[in-house]
């Protein structure tokens, strides 16, 4: 039965877990395992809530076959501020992912307000921006239609909390009915108000849900806002994949980490057989990240539910917790989160991964 005599040993144990979300040796980085007086603390650095509940139960598993000696062990998440390559900072927030379609339609919004939802469910603090100026949805989806947020000495705002989350939106301030009609410049500012200007709670991640382009607003959030990492939003048609490569190459210019790209509405779910059906193509998305050398994080199926969930303002991650879909946006949740942190830390060879289905 094996003693830990340090915190060496016990990380060279520990480094005998492997998880898709977990590079090699990852037990030995910095900041990851602690000696407590109780025991040993395993922080994870990102959020991650199927990867601790891997990583108890396999703890749990070594200790019942009498494998090591009792001890006990507590795991957290933890996120950690990652680098950017912009020096300004958002008080409040640690990170920013930039959820991006560059094209219309292609289920952007759905896609930003459930990933959000889904890594709070890991274990993070988590914030969604609504950055499309002229029509925002994320209100109406968050069935918020007529929140407004409080201000605080005429200059603060205060978010509108949501589902477990913080978010704040253009559709906050103005009426429904209206119309903004603004040139890109004013729009840049504005969305700079609404992100520095938004009294943010203590955030481990913020959501800023794009508008479609590679305009003004895009230029402004990549050149002076922290973006952490972006994620690219996509169906398999070859109109939407030729927009996304704009999105793509835009963020590689600014030198933003692309994450990895989203085939939405990937196939459609009937609901009556359940038989699957690739109404908009197939394998468009593939193609496009090995043209890339991104990872195609996520092929998300097109269901009723999805859009019924939006209308009603209760997204299917809450709405249905237990359902495919939901199973789905946890793992991207997990798969965004563990990349965002693992890029530049090691060898992009040295970390697998495993492609959501």
């Amino acid at each position: 039965m094996r003693q830990f005599t340090s915190k060496q040993d016990f990380c060279d144990w520990l480094n005998q877990f492997e998880h898709p979300s977990l590079a090699s040796d990852w037990a030995s980085a910095a900041n990851i395992i602690s000696v407590e007086a109780s025991g040993f603390k395993v922080s994870i650095p990102f959020a991650a809530k199927g990867l601790v509940e891997d990583l108890a139960s396999w703890i749990s598993t070594q200790q019942a076959a009498g494998d090591v000696a009792s001890f006990a062990c507590e795991i957290e998440v933890a996120p950690k501020t990652l680098e950017t390559n912009v020096a300004a900072q958002v008080k409040g927030v640690k990170n920013i992912i930039a959820v991006t379609s560059a094209k219309g339609g292609v289920g952007k919004s759905t896609t930003s307000v459930n990933l959000a939802l889904a890594i709070a469910q890991s274990g993070a603090r988590v914030g969604l921006l609504d950055a499309d100026i002229y029509g925002p949805s994320v209100p109406i989806m968050l069935g918020q239609q007529n929140a407004q947020p409080e201000v605080r000495d005429n200059k603060w705002m205060q978010p509108i909390a949501s589902h477990g989350i913080y978010t704040h939106s253009i559709g906050y301030l103005v009426s429904k009915d209206e119309a903004a009609i603004w040139r890109g410049p004013m729009a840049a500012k504005a969305l700079a108000q609404l992100l520095n200007e938004t009294e943010w709670p203590e955030l481990d991640y913020l959501i800023i849900d794009m508008p479609p382009g590679t305009g003004d607003i895009q230029l402004t959030l990549a050149q002076q806002v922290p973006v952490t990492g972006a994620v690219i939003v996509t169906t398999p048609q070859d109109l939407a994949l030729a927009d996304a490569r704009k999105g793509a190459a835009m963020f590689n210019k600014v030198e933003v980490p692309v994450v990895g790209v989203v085939e939405n509405m990937s196939y459609h779910i009937c609901s009556h057989c359940g038989g699957k059906e690739h109404i908009f193509g197939a394998g468009g998305a593939e193609k496009m990240s090995q043209e890339y050398g991104l990872d195609l994080l996520a092929q998300i199926p097109l269901h009723i539910e999805m859009r019924e969930d939006i209308d009603k303002g209760c997204p299917t991650v809450v709405a249905r917790p237990e359902s495919e879909h939901t199973h789905q946006y946890l793992a991207l949740a997990e798969a965004v989160c563990s990349r965002l942190y693992w890029h530049g830390k090691t060898k992009p060879d040295s970390i697998q991964f495993t492609m959501v289905e």
